[in-house]
């Protein structure tokens, strides 16, 4: 249910499992949305970007990746992630792991099957509760470090997020729904969003990285001034 009066506001979001920056971001959308109040109804969409296409089934080990995509020392890999941990926590988001047992290496997945999980729940079941799969999967690859590529997990993240496992087995082998994610990656490359996370607000404003909770809300004002207006 909307407040009377809100404006509503729909906020389409490239993404990918593995970007830390995307679950930063989606944190600090969320404060600056809260700070918002009944000025905008948000809906929420997430569409796909694989940030590593070719990664093979077995994965790579978080560090090592980093170290050869980006041409980086040990020293700076490091300092990269002791960076995210601090911006992490300022958002409010911890990547610790809270698993059971000893700590898992970090690793990076192919996550073609978690959008194709992803691009289900939106089409079959809306925005609310996509997003609240993307959550779910940032939490089992960042907080539980399981293999997100693994179609048994996957099945698991969705239970988990109230949604049918026969159902989650089934998307994931969908030639459809893999078509329609194929669609949603070109359709980054017709926004040229060459990174992610990217925020297009109401298909008419992108807003590249990260921001703060301020810098989100500023944008979407400008964006409802500017239709309100009819400048838009």
């Amino acid at each position: 249910m909307t407040a009377e009066g809100s404006v509503p506001v729909t906020l389409d979001i490239w993404s990918d499992v593995m970007c830390p920056w995307c679950v930063i971001g989606l944190n600090q959308l969320d404060r600056a949305l809260a700070g918002m109040g009944d000025e905008v109804a948000a809906t929420v969409r997430f569409h796909p970007f694989e940030l590593n296409p070719d990664m093979g089934e077995e994965g790579e080990e978080q560090a090592a990746h980093i170290q050869r995509k980006y041409g980086r020392t040990p020293d700076q890999s490091a300092g990269v992630r002791e960076t995210l941990k601090q911006t992490g926590a300022r958002a409010g988001y911890s990547f610790e792991y809270t698993g059971e047992g000893e700590v898992p290496p970090a690793m990076m997945w192919n996550t073609r099957m978690a959008h194709r999980l992803l691009m289900w729940a939106l089409r079959d079941f809306g925005p609310e509760v996509q997003v609240r799969l993307k959550r779910a999967l940032f939490d089992a690859h960042f907080k539980a470090r399981r293999n997100v590529s693994d179609p048994e997990v996957l099945a698991d993240v969705a239970v988990a997020a109230g949604l049918d496992r026969v159902g989650a087995l089934s998307a994931l082998i969908d030639p459809e729904i893999d078509a329609m994610v194929t669609a949603g990656q070109r359709q980054a490359w017709d926004w040229n969003v060459t990174g992610v996370p990217a925020v297009i607000i109401n298909g008419k404003l992108i807003v590249p990285g990260a921001q703060e909770p301020e810098v989100y809300a500023d944008l979407i004002r400008k964006v409802v001034t500017r239709e309100a207006a009819g400048l838009a």
